[in-house]
């Protein structure tokens, strides 16, 4: 059995008697940084004195140039040249070109990568990243560490194969297709967790009534509200879909009333803010509050992404999906439509047409899907993840949550 070595607890900011647990990710999209600080969260608040968390941009901050600038150019690729991205996304999954790239870049990042493992000391490591399973765990195995390395899965059905290796302790997966993609690439039942994507603990706590909620947020109650958004950095046509919402709820004579939040895409919100509007129209930037606006709204309008969508079928929202990025996306648009509980368009035309039609004529098919995302929503994946976690580093778990639903 090959022996750990690690600084003592004490140095490097940790508290004496914790566990420390090192969740590794990067800021390739908003959805591996909202998982993580769920999931540390989380660990706050259920094992405040048992175990300390950090995380880390491993690729940006622990890796030599040009590896750490890698992260800036993901939503240029993405947003502008989806066709490449798509082809690099699907040769990734190619056996031998995983291997030349994972190869590479140990030979190239080892020496960094092993200084950040000494300077946290981990007890525990977590990836939600893609590529974060393959070089670290050559990196721990020559360093002679041997420690719980788990994977939790942050795309919602078409997980790319380099999630799964099967090196780690635990993968949480968040759907059946998920879990059918992790069993062809090798993870034996007992390695395997279904159990929904970590979301904020305050989508797991009980909702306050919707009216409740519209007049807390300055919202009118007797509107039926439209929430517009596509992800932390604003992507996608957003002020193209808000004009056509707009004017078309308008048109209908539909009181509506419509919420735009513009992420961190500070030249959108100024954009549509100076905008005149035929309809109350909302504009906001970057939010903390989004189960308030979730559960305040009666459809939600944003692109596939898989986090959002998890958050949407909790608060029972209506979910018309506007696209998606190729490859971990694209089977987050057959899972919402098969599934009943929105719909799909990139035209924003069709788009404003859709939510008319839901606002309007087609209010019990709203009030039906709404029901059917409550139905498929894991509200306690969080929690039901951060227990067996903790049981890992030898830390009680708390009781399990009631909705678990689990594989192994």
């Amino acid at each position: 059995m090959r022996r750990r070595i690690q600084p003592p607890q004490t140095q490097n900011g940790a508290f004496p008697g914790r566990k420390r647990i090192l969740i590794l990710m990067s800021d390739t999209g908003g959805g591996h940084r909202a998982s993580a600080e769920a999931l540390q969260a989380v660990f706050q608040e259920r094992y405040p004195e048992a175990i300390q968390v950090d995380i880390i941009d491993l690729w940006m901050h622990h890796t030599p140039w040009p590896l750490n600038q890698l992260p800036k150019s993901y939503r240029f690729v993405t947003d502008r040249t989806p066709r490449l991205w798509k082809w690099a996304w699907r040769l990734s999954e190619k056996e031998t070109a995983s291997e030349l790239l994972f190869s590479t870049v140990t030979r190239w990042a080892a020496n960094a990568i092993r200084r950040a493992f000494l300077h946290y000391a981990p007890d525990l490591v977590i990836s939600v990243h893609p590529v974060m399973q393959h070089v670290p765990l050559t990196v721990l195995a020559d360093m002679g560490w041997s420690l719980p390395f788990v994977t939790v899965v942050t795309d919602l059905t078409t997980a790319n194969l380099n999630w799964f290796h099967p090196g780690v302790d635990r993968c949480f997966v968040a759907s059946q297709e998920a879990l059918e993609r992790a069993r062809r690439a090798g993870l034996a039942p007992s390695q395997l967790r279904l159990t929904g994507l970590p979301v904020r603990p305050a989508f797991a706590r009980q909702a306050r009534p919707k009216a409740e909620l519209r007049r807390m947020l300055g919202l009118d109650p007797e509107r039926r509200v439209v929430l517009l958004m596509s992800g932390g950095e604003g992507m996608g046509p957003v002020a193209t879909i808000a004009r056509r919402v707009a004017w078309e709820l308008a048109r209908r004579k539909i009181p509506g009333e419509l919420v735009v939040i513009c992420g961190r895409n500070q030249r959108l919100r100024e954009r549509l803010s100076r905008q005149s509007w035929p309809i109350p129209v909302r504009v906001l930037g970057f939010v903390t509050d989004m189960p308030n606006w979730m559960g305040a709204s009666d459809c939600v309008i944003t692109k596939a992404g898989p986090g959002t969508i998890a958050e949407a079928l909790i608060c029972g929202l209506p979910i018309l999906l506007s696209g998606y990025i190729p490859g971990q996306e694209e089977g987050n648009v057959p899972f919402v439509v098969t599934n009943g509980v929105g719909d799909y368009s990139e035209d924003p035309g069709e788009i404003a047409r859709i939510v008319a039609r839901w606002l309007g004529p087609d209010r019990e098919r709203l009030a039906a899907m709404s029901q059917r995302a409550r139905a498929l929503a894991h509200p306690q994946a969080t929690y039901e993840i951060v227990d067996e976690i903790a049981a890992l580093v030898g830390v009680a778990s708390q009781d399990a949550p009631e909705d678990a639903s689990r594989e192994g």
